[in-house]
């Protein structure tokens, strides 16, 4: 049986000056985006964010899509630090309260898992020229290359689309950053492997690619 390689079933074909190219030629940027405490606002507080993020809405005239990424909360690294810290310790009396407190925390996590969410935007741009290679609404459109000008042109639009959204969610008290080179190769690779990731590893970005 032939070798299959996980990057075969993907849609993702480079990365390339912050921006992902698709195998079909059309391009994606990832804006990560922060959270706010809806609980705890006041009601006219809840109601201005709502009319503001519906305003953001319809205000849009292309497609985006609104990801949602939970993982638990790996602290392996404080509770090691915390062990360091008490086995350095001369007073007899803070050396117990750290032990005593990195027990907590142990036992915090055994009882429930720590998780932690991120937001993400995705936005898409389809380069000037793409044709769709199916009819129906199933339709998807494609390049059948990406030229060196075809990708600045492109590159220019959807980065105006970004930051159109950055401003638009800016008005809803969200603040976003448009992810990198390597913040994308980190994030898709926590996406496959996340269990390395909850530990806190990370592949190795060459420098080069790192804009």
């Amino acid at each position: 049986m032939a070798n299959i390689s996980t990057q075969q079933f993907l849609e993702l074909e480079d990365i390339k000056e912050g921006i992902i190219i698709l195998k079909n030629k059309t391009l994606r940027g990832i804006l990560m985006v922060s959270s706010i405490n809806f609980a705890l606002k006041s009601s006219e507080e809840q109601n201005a964010i709502i009319y503001q993020f519906q305003d953001f809405l319809n205000s849009l005239d292309f497609s985006l899509q609104i990801i949602v990424q939970s993982k638990k909360l790996n602290i392996t690294g404080y509770l090691d630090k915390l062990r360091e810290i008490g086995e350095r310790q001369d007073n007899e009396l803070l050396r117990n309260q750290i032990i005593e407190y990195r027990k907590f925390i142990q036992e915090l996590i055994t009882k429930g898992s720590i998780m932690s969410k991120s937001f993400f935007v995705v936005v898409p741009f389809v380069p000037f020229g793409a044709e769709s290679s199916k009819k129906g609404i199933f339709s998807r459109p494609s390049l059948p290359s990406l030229t060196e000008e075809t990708f600045e042109r492109a590159k220019v639009q959807l980065w105006q689309r970004m930051e159109f959204i950055s401003l638009g969610l800016k008005r809803c008290g969200l603040q976003c950053s448009i992810l990198n080179s390597a913040e994308l190769i980190e994030l898709f690779w926590s996406s496959h492997h996340p269990e390395e990731a909850e530990m806190g590893y990370y592949p190795e970005v060459p420098p080069e690619i790192i804009k």
